[in-house]
């Protein structure tokens, strides 16, 4: 544990050291420029090229197809037994002795009823609930912010690869959260403990892999903690205060602070909770939030109406014949739309699986197909939406796709960018929006915070125990990003998140490449059992 801290306080001590050079300057930018040495470093690291395409994109894309075929595109077979599951239609099976499945029906690969234990009794939350907590996760300012920066660099052709990019990662998150609910540890106060941390140590270790399993494990739960801090907080806090200070007007050299000062305050009253607390709020805000801004989507959308098959003859077009500045090619528009779709879903990092191993349910292929619902709303549904908006506000010709290079746009003279992108576009056509906008992009970032807090805190207790002073270090920790992250710029935040998000792919996917039969085992487990429910 000594040298675990030690590596902690490595990675912490250029941002505490770089502030003290940089006195002279403003809090917020004191903080930017202690922490972009950090986020460049990790960025280099994470985003190596292969032939110039980062590998990592090359390892989600390949995985995600070869999952989708192997499992006879679940992604589109199983979507109606997945909103099946969600909304209890199979909730009999679960019961002890089926109640009213017949015992034949359940005595499956060996498992016989009357001496198998009963699993339905592990686990603290239900499917909706540990949807709800997943895609409060995912569903943040990746499907606001990060649509706009996906538009603002690679023009509308990335909608449509952002789109196939989440329908790929269906078949992903299905296999990875099965073998979160299949490896999962409960504790013998009935806590959950789950995610790659554990299949990776347990399945492979049932593989005769146990090294690989376990170094696996412990680099996963190291990036983990990582995204927790960036993609899952800074990123989320970094919006919201864009936001807040647009609609505020806030123009103090320490204003960036102050907003993530209380937004850590907020949180941190939230995540002491745990998964029950984090469930019982996501419950209610993730469905709340997501109607509200589809709904003022779908008002833009259809009050302009006429532009609608323009803009997706557009999205599909600019995705083969891209236009945009500095996009280069139709790689690179490619590479732009899977970057961010991946960053918004997380499809492959795993992280999702952690909350859906929480799940209370004795067939682990339920929560599996639960989770391929997630992309789809995320991706397919909420982030298209947003980019409708935005290319259909475009056509007035306010901004030049590509922008600065780096995710800024001018808008009758103003730089813009990410959220603040989305809501010049609301701008237009709702009044006021600018406040319920801002409502909107804090009530995703709270919602992602909480969620991640519960990832990374997962993580945490993989690597340093279970005791209340570790939990408590790690969510101190936490806390200091959301202020980090309100302070920093843009690139630098988003730059680190993106590396910590996807370093979590390159462990994560090799306990999915070792371990993809046992899901297929699982899966004819739960379809052979729901055969028995009228």
């Amino acid at each position: 544990m000594k040298y675990r801290l030690l590596y902690l306080i490595a990675i912490l001590f250029p941002i505490l050291t770089n502030a003290q050079e940089a006195k002279e300057l403003g809090l917020d930018q004191q903080i930017d420029q202690a922490f972009k040495p950090v986020s460049d470093f990790f960025s280099a690291v994470i985003f190596f090229e292969i032939a110039g395409i980062p590998f990592v994109l090359i390892l989600l894309v390949v995985s995600a197809l070869f999952f989708t075929l192997y499992f006879g595109f679940p992604n589109i077979r199983y979507f109606g037994k997945a909103i099946n599951t969600v909304r209890g239609k199979y909730d009999e099976i679960e019961q002890p002795e089926g109640h009213g499945v017949e015992k034949s029906d359940l005595a499956i690969d060996g498992d016989i009823p009357d001496t198998i234990r009963d699993e339905s009794e592990e686990g603290e939350v239900s499917h909706f609930q540990a949807l709800a907590t997943a895609v409060s996760g995912t569903v943040g300012n990746g499907n606001i912010a990060g649509v706009a920066l996906a538009i603002a660099l690679g023009g509308p052709g990335a909608t449509f690869w952002m789109i196939i990019c989440g329908l790929l990662g269906m078949s992903t998150k299905f296999v990875e959260c099965t073998l979160g609910v299949e490896y999962r540890d409960v504790g013998e106060d009935g806590t959950v403990y789950g995610g790659p941390m554990y299949y990776l140590s347990k399945g492979l270790k049932d593989r005769g892999f146990k090294t690989i399993g376990k170094v696996a494990a412990v680099f996963f739960a190291i990036f983990c903690i990582g995204g927790s801090f960036g993609g899952g907080n800074a990123a989320q806090s970094n919006q919201a205060t864009i936001v807040l200070k647009e609609l505020m007007g806030f123009e103090s050299t320490s204003a960036g602070a102050l907003i993530g000062l209380v937004l850590a305050i907020l949180v941190g009253i939230i995540i002491i909770g745990g998964i029950k607390r984090i469930a019982s709020v996501t419950e209610k805000i993730v469905p709340f939030m997501a109607v509200m801004y589809l709904l003022a989507c779908l008002y833009i959308i259809f009050s302009n109406f006429s532009l609608v098959d323009d803009a997706i003859g557009l999205i599909i077009s600019e995705a083969f014949n891209p236009t945009a500045v500095g996009v280069g090619s139709v790689i690179g528009v490619l590479l732009v739309g899977f970057k961010r779709a991946a960053f918004s879903n997380e499809a492959g990092a795993g992280s999702a699986s952690i909350a859906h191993s929480a799940v209370k349910t004795k067939y682990s292929a339920s929560e599996g197909l639960v989770a391929l619902l997630e992309p789809f709303i995320d991706t397919v549904v909420i982030c298209t939406m947003t980019a409708l908006v935005i290319i259909i506000f475009n056509f007035g010709g306010y901004f030049e796709y590509g922008g600065d290079g780096s995710g800024a746009v001018l808008i009758d003279g103003v730089s813009y960018e990410g959220a603040g992108i989305t809501s010049m576009a609301f701008a237009k056509y709702i009044p006021y929006s600018n406040v319920f906008l801002t409502i909107a992009v804090v009530l995703f970032a709270v919602s992602t915070m909480i969620s991640w807090s519960y990832y990374g805190l997962q993580s945490w207790k993989f690597l340093f125990g279970r005791g209340k002073t570790a939990d408590m270090v790690y969510k101190l920790l936490f806390l200091m990003f959301i202020i980090i992250g309100a302070a920093a710029s843009m690139k630098s935040i988003w730059d680190f998140s993106d590396a910590m998000i996807f370093a979590m792919v390159f462990p994560n996917m090799i306990g999915l490449y070792f371990l993809f039969p046992v899901v297929k085992q699982q899966l004819i487990k739960y379809l052979e059992a729901i055969k028995s429910v009228k």
